[in-house]
């Protein structure tokens, strides 16, 4: 019996299986996006041409509007963790021991694919190859780390956010709208307008507006798994459809308001680092939409094959999601070596090679996952090394920081070599003094 066979016969009781799928579809659909930004050709003249294609269509920005699922990832982490928290209270599992097992789960993928980046932009310097194509590729290839970081944050302040969560309901909701606001405020109109502080590019170097946007890596995507904390509750589920239409509705017009008053961006992945209030709004929205479309989704689940594909790609989530852009980099420089045919980006033969390169790239993915994966075993925990809170603080600090600061400023090899070195050392706080097996690590 396959890996995969065993996990769908082990279901347990209850379990809802759409957000599963809800999890792997985010993926996908994030690496999918990310084959339609890398537009890489040759000009006329035989020169390199990269491009981010999609971003260039005149279509781009509304499609943002509904494509931009990175909120509904939040929002079902959000359940995830109040379904194992309610899990880990009842057999006495402690908040720490909780956090150290959900850092275990990001950190250790992550140490692989710091590896990775730390020799291949060290050999680059070695090679002195040109540091403007190095650097172009490196902050795109590192831009995705951003969700390491936010994951981690809103993961270890859980436990006390579903305390507060009981205590006031809505209450906390409405708290962190304001603070966001606040954060928005102050970037948009007081640095942006009144001081006349302009945006640097995207994951670009240098100090802009964006650095004053950086709370709101906390308040938007608490607020997103505070969201996912009344799906769990049956909050979503308890509205009738045409409310639940009516809160899609709703969210979408609010967003309108909101990018009409200027500042925000009017394409969705504009707003999402750092991220804004509407970010929050989408949180919303998506998990409204996804409570309206629960009985088909659950239908599909139903079957066999797909319980398989969700199981399979659900057990290297992690993998898919670090590795895929050095995958897409590495096979566009095979192409580029070799020589193979590069389809124009843009032209109608690049559009109807792109399932196929998709299918390519997790392909290879799936080759990299098979000794990969163990990354994404997290051992029995033991006694920890350092049993306090402080500790389990400074862990997460270590694995945080600087994975934020390559969000901000652009990988490359002193910023990756200082993300691994941070990350082994916050495994190493979090870690077992031990090989004692704990019965009671949190699900």
């Amino acid at each position: 019996m396959t890996r995969t066979e065993a996990a769908t016969k082990t279901i347990p009781a209850g379990r809802d299986l759409t957000l599963d799928l809800a999890r792997v579809f985010c993926v996908v659909l994030v690496v999918f996006v990310h084959i339609l930004f890398t537009g890489v050709g040759r000009n006329p003249d035989g020169s390199l041409l990269i491009e981010k294609t999609v971003e260039l269509q005149s279509w781009f920005n509304a499609v943002t509007w509904i494509a931009n699922i990175m909120p509904l990832f939040f929002v079902v982490g959000g359940y995830a963790a109040r379904a194992g928290w309610r899990s880990a209270v009842a057999k006495g599992v402690t908040a720490d021991a909780f956090v150290r097992v959900r850092l275990a789960r990001l950190a250790r993928p992550a140490v692989a694919v710091f590896v990775f980046f730390t020799l291949v932009l060290a050999a680059a310097r070695a090679l002195r190859l040109d540091p403007a194509l190095v650097d172009g590729i490196a902050i795109g290839v590192g831009s995705p780390l951003w969700f390491l970081a936010a994951y981690m944050i809103v993961q270890a302040l859980a436990p006390a956010m579903m305390r507060w969560h009981e205590r006031s309901g809505a209450l906390v909701l409405v708290g962190l709208l304001a603070a966001m606001l606040a954060v928005d405020a102050v970037r948009f109109i007081v640095v942006g307008g009144m001081l006349g502080i302009e945006p640097v590019p995207p994951y670009g170097y240098g100090l802009g507006q964006e650095i004053f946007g950086i709370p709101n890596v906390m308040f938007v995507w608490l607020f997103a798994q505070q969201v996912g904390f009344f799906l769990y509750d049956g909050w979503f589920a308890r509205r009738r459809w045409w409310q639940l239409l009516l809160v899609i509705g709703g969210g979408y017009a609010l967003q309108w308001g909101l990018v009409s008053l200027g500042g925000y961006s009017w394409s969705m992945l504009g707003n999402q680092w750092p991220p804004t209030a509407t970010m929050a709004v989408f949180a919303v929205v998506q998990a409204a939409a996804l409570t309206l479309l629960h009985a088909p989704l659950t239908a599909l689940m139903r079957l066999k094959a797909a319980q398989g594909i969700v199981f399979l790609l659900g057990s290297r989530l992690m993998t898919i999601y670090l590795w895929h852009l050095p995958v897409i980099m590495v096979l566009t420089g095979i192409q580029l070596i070799l020589p193979l045919p590069l389809p124009e980006p843009g032209s109608p033969q690049w559009w109807w090679t792109r399932v196929p390169f998709l299918i390519l790239v997790l392909a290879v993915v799936w080759l990299l996952s098979l000794w990969l994966v163990r990354f994404e075993r997290v051992p029995p925990a033991g006694a920890p090394r350092f049993p306090s809170t402080r500790a389990t603080v400074v862990a997460v600090l270590l694995f945080v920081v600087p994975i934020l600061a390559i969000t901000a400023y652009g990988l490359d090899v002193v910023l990756a070599g200082l993300a691994l070195v941070g990350t082994l050392a916050a495994l190493w706080v979090a870690g077992s003094r031990d090989g004692a097996v704990d019965p009671l690590d949190p699900a």
